[in-house]
C-alpha cells in the first residue's frame, strides 16, 4: 500500500503535468529584464531628444514620435521576450507553441491593439498628453487578461502598470517619467523577481 509522502508527490506531479498542459511556463525573467533596460534606454532617447528641442513642453508637438518610438520599443521587448522564453523552454523541454501560448497571445494582443489604435485616435484628436497615461493602462489590462495563462506574477506587474498610468493620467506633466518607471522600473524588477524564483 502506498505510503502517505507517495500519495503527496503522485499529487504533486499529478498537479505538475497538470500546469503544464494549461499554462505558458517558458515566460523567462531575463525577457523581463531585457524588456526594462530597452524600456529605459526608450526614456532616455527621449528625454535627450525632447532636451534638444528645447523644453519639456515639446511633448504635444513631438507625440506621433513618442508614439512610434513607443511601438518600436514593444516591437523590441516582444522579439527579446520571445528569444528567451523558447531558449528556456528548449533548456527545461518544455512545449513553445500550442494551445495554451495561442490563449496567451490572443488575450495579450486583444488589450495591446485596442489600446495601440485608442493612442492613435488620441493623436488624430490632438490629445496627446494622455498618450502615455493609456500605454500604461491598456498595457497593465493586456497583461491582467493574460495572466491566467502563465505565472501569477504577471497579474501583479499588470495591476502596477495600470496603477502608474492612472497616476500618470492625473499628473500629466510627469507622463514620460512614469512612463519609463512602468516600462522599465518596474519590467527590470519583475524579470529579476522571476529569474531568482523559477530559473536560479
Amino acid at each position: 500500500m502506498p505510503s502517505i509522502d507517495d500519495r503527496l508527490k503522485d499529487i504533486s506531479e499529478i498537479r505538475s503535468m497538470m500546469e503544464q498542459s494549461t499554462k505558458f511556463l517558458s515566460l523567462s525573467g531575463l525577457s523581463g529584464i531585457s524588456a526594462g533596460v530597452v524600456g529605459i534606454v526608450a526614456v532616455v532617447v527621449a528625454q535627450l531628444f525632447l532636451n534638444s528641442a528645447g523644453s519639456e513642453s515639446a511633448v504635444p508637438n513631438n507625440a506621433r514620435l513618442f508614439l512610434i518610438g513607443s511601438v518600436m520599443t514593444l516591437v523590441a521587448a516582444l522579439s527579446l521576450a520571445v528569444f528567451f522564453s523558447v531558449r528556456m523552454a528548449r533548456k527545461k523541454n518544455l512545449p513553445v507553441w500550442g494551445g495554451t501560448t495561442k490563449s496567451l497571445l490572443v488575450n495579450l494582443f486583444i488589450p495591446l491593439v485596442a489600446g495601440g489604435l485608442f493612442c492613435f485616435a488620441l493623436l488624430f484628436h490632438n490629445i496627446p498628453l494622455l498618450i502615455a497615461p493609456s500605454m500604461l493602462i491598456f498595457y497593465g489590462l493586456a497583461l491582467l487578461n493574460a495572466s491566467k495563462y502563465t505565472f501569477k506574477e504577471i497579474r501583479y506587474l499588470g495591476v502596477s502598470e495600470m496603477c502608474l498610468g492612472l497616476t500618470a493620467s492625473f499628473c500629466l506633466q510627469f507622463g514620460l517619467i512614469l512612463w519609463g518607471a512602468g516600462f522599465g522600473v518596474l519590467h527590470i524588477v519583475y524579470g529579476a523577481v522571476m529569474y531568482f524564483k523559477y530559473e536560479k
